[in-house]
C-alpha cells in the first residue's frame, strides 16, 4: 500500500548510505519475500496467504505478519503439519532443483531456510531503478 511504502522510504533515507539500496534491502528482507525467495511458496501473494494463515515460523514462534523484517542469522520454517500440505510440498520440490539466492540457505528436506547475511543490492535479482522511486518521494 502507499502509506506502507512511503514509511519503507522514510526508514530507508534515515538510514546511513545510499537511499535507494537501503530501500531495496528494506524490501528483499520482509518475511513474504522471504518466504517466496526460499520456494515455500509459488508467488508473493501465496507467501503471505502462508503467513497470515500461521504456516510460517521464524526462529521456532509463529509470525502472521507478512512485513516482519528478518535479521541474519534468523531461521525460517514451514510448521510441521503444514509440511504435509500439497502446494507447499510441489513449491518447495520446483524451487530445490533451482537454487536460492545467496544471502539465503535452503534445506529442503527439513523445509527450513536460513538468512546467511543481508542482501546487497548486486544479491537483489529486481530490474527495478530505485533512484526514480526516491526521486519521486524526496520531493
Amino acid at each position: 500500500m502507499e502509506r506502507q511504502f512511503k514509511n519503507y522510504y522514510k526508514e530507508a533515507d534515515r538510514q546511513k548510505g545510499v537511499t535507494g539500496e537501503n530501500l531495496m534491502r528494506l524490501l528483499e528482507r520482509r518475511l513474504d519475500n522471504v518466504v517466496y525467495r526460499l520456494g515455500f511458496a509459488q508467488s508473493r501473494s501465496a507467501a503471505r496467504e502462508l503467513i497470515v494463515h500461521g504456516h510460517i515460523r521464524v526462529n521456532g514462534r509463529k509470525v502472521d505478519i507478512p512485513s516482519f523484517q528478518v535479521k541474519m542469522g534468523d531461521e525460517i520454517s514451514v510448521r510441521e503439519r503444514s509440511q504435509r500440505n500439497l502446494e507447499v510440498r510441489l513449491s518447495v520440490d520446483a524451487k530445490s532443483g533451482v537454487g536460492t539466492v545467496e544471502w539465503l540457505e535452503l534445506d529442503p528436506k527439513k523445509f527450513m531456510g536460513r538468512v546467511l547475511e543481508l542482501p546487497s543490492r548486486e544479491q537483489i535479482p529486481s530490474p527495478v531503478t530505485e533512484q526514480l522511486i526516491v526521486n519521486f518521494y524526496s520531493r
